[in-house]
């Protein structure tokens, strides 16, 4: 017998999703577009054309040693990517391709990463990558970098804050990292100490849930704790892991440092580590894709308060995030397509 199509859930929330067409849905989606570039970006081009006069002085050859490092950025980040895959990661040029793919959509999607991660996980499915690693390699991925910006930030605070003084952010973006930490370390321990009762709490919960196994739901986390015990327990894997987060951070910030260089003027590291660490905290929140607008919003103002001309801040953040931000999305549209023909090739 042919197996039956599952019935649609037809409780309120369903309802209420199936209330909202297509077209209500595209048009709300592409109103939020409006408003980040109308009231985020074009002040920060206005800002720009103010600052053009500084273009006159800026250095070639560093802006290339600034690219390479963003480049240099994006590799590590690939091999963040396929530590925390291991054994089951893909090739080196299949994993960048799919960081690619998923940072160009996050890029040009509200919602955080939420969309992008959603897209690594069907690539890296499609490449025969287990669905339960999958899931725990992009979550221990994301959140493990979060608290290694976390940890930067704060040791370039320590050092800064005597020198420089203090900001009422600081505080606010050391504070949000507390919780990070906190949300992190009681998930690792919920799993990995207390498997029995969030089993039992997600088989309640699952039963409940249409289209849910609770033996799924056992079995995938299972498969998650097995992964953590396995992070954890091998320190060379553990290792690495934090290195490539830390090295993908540091890459991204020696670039934006390389491109303030480049129009003529030095700040010291750790303050520039102290704005890179600010906005970046505060572009976690889910308010536009990639942190547009906020991370420019909070880093240029930053650069300034720490005596970097402004005209020079300016031009250098919105240089520095034209490699960073905009760059990716061509990039990243051509190594989806590039992956989408290979997986034709092998069908």
């Amino acid at each position: 017998m042919p197996d039956e199509k599952p019935v649609e859930p037809v409780g309120p929330l369903a309802r209420a999703r199936l209330k909202i067409p297509p077209q209500i849905r595209f048009a709300l989606s592409f109103g939020v577009l409006i408003f980040i570039f109308e009231y985020l970006v074009l002040p920060q081009f206005a800002s720009a054309r103010r600052s053009i006069h500084v273009l006159g002085q800026v250095n070639v050859w560093w802006l290339g040693c600034a690219v390479l490092l963003e480049v240099a950025a994006l590799l590590a980040y690939a091999e963040l990517s396929r530590t925390v895959l291991t054994p089951d990661a893909p090739s080196r040029s299949v994993q960048l391709r799919v960081n690619m793919s998923s940072l160009a959509l996050s890029h040009v999607v509200p919602g955080g990463t939420a969309p992008g991660g959603a897209l690594a996980y069907r690539l890296l499915t499609d490449e025969g990558v287990p669905g339960s690693v999958t899931a725990f390699g992009l979550a221990a991925q994301g959140i493990g970098s979060a608290v290694v910006l976390n940890m930067i930030f704060w040791m370039a605070l320590v050092i800064s804050i005597p020198l420089s003084g203090y900001n009422r952010l600081y505080g606010f973006a050391a504070l949000a990292g507390v919780f990070l930490l906190l949300a992190f370390f009681g998930t690792v321990v919920l799993v990995t100490r207390g498997q029995s009762k969030a089993d039992a709490w997600l088989r309640r919960i699952a039963a409940h849930v249409p289209f849910t196994s609770p033996d799924g739901v056992s079995r995938m986390l299972q498969h998650v704790a097995d992964r953590i015990t396995l992070l954890l327990t091998n320190r060379r894997l553990l290792s690495g892991a934090l290195a490539w987060a830390a090295a993908n951070w540091l890459l991204d910030a020696a670039s934006l440092w390389i491109f303030v260089v480049a129009f003529g003027h030095v700040v010291s590291p750790i303050d520039l580590l102290v704005a890179y660490g600010l906005a970046n905290v505060l572009a976690v929140l889910p308010i536009t894709p990639g942190g547009l607008g906020v991370i420019e919003g909070v880093l240029i103002p930053t650069l300034v308060g720490f005596r970097v001309p402004a005209a020079i801040a300016t031009i250098a953040v919105l240089g520095w995030r034209l490699v960073n931000f905009w760059l990716p999305i061509p990039v990243g549209g051509g190594c989806y397509l590039s992956l989408k023909v290979r997986h034709r090739r092998m069908a």
